[in-house]
């Protein structure tokens, strides 16, 4: 431990004229706790929008996790029914997933219609869900089922279809057309 300190000593002494002693210019520290002042306000500012913006975040979260239950809305329903509802809900997502993919600033009038109709097919579809829980499954109520989701996937393809062909126009350089 000796020998440490006077190793220390001496490195101390090696250096001891060209240390800055220099005196600091007055008001010096006033200035540096204001600014400490400030940043610590600036941050009291930002945490209710820190809060606000948490329980949007997780209000989001809790709402996707209710969308994904609405497959097993059909306990009621038969196994077959069932299993096309599945199938046809993954399709849907993925298509949906595919359009999400497309999103930019050209195409953006585009998929946010696209998306408002998807919200009135859903609705319908809803409303035909609870046909069939208050009237059971009959051929009618299917069919009505199966209609509307096979048109919600052509839907959505007819949507990436238009977008594709927007996007491989705005590739091609300017042409004349006589």
């Amino acid at each position: 431990m000796k020998k440490d300190n006077e190793k220390l000593d001496t490195l101390f002494e090696k250096f001891n004229q060209q240390w800055d002693i220099e005196e600091l210019s007055t008001g010096h520290k006033q200035r540096f706790q204001s600014k400490l002042i400030v940043k610590k306000r600036s941050i009291s500012k930002l945490l209710p929008l820190a809060i606000a913006a948490s329980i949007v975040l997780l209000l989001g979260i809790s709402l996707i996790y209710n969308e994904d239950d609405k497959s097993s809305e059909l306990q009621f329903a038969s196994k077959e029914t069932k299993q096309t509802d599945s199938i046809f809900t993954v399709i849907i997502n993925k298509e949906l997933e595919k359009l999400n993919g497309k999103k930019s600033p050209e195409n953006k009038r585009i998929i946010v219609d696209a998306l408002k109709q998807m919200k009135v097919l859903d609705q319908d579809y809803e409303k035909i869900i609870k046909e069939l829980e208050t009237n059971g499954e009959n051929k009618q109520i299917i069919f009505a089922m199966l209609s509307n989701l096979q048109t919600r996937i052509s839907f959505l393809q007819t949507v990436l279809q238009h977008i594709e062909k927007n996007e491989q126009s705005m590739h091609l350089p300017d042409e004349k057309t006589i």
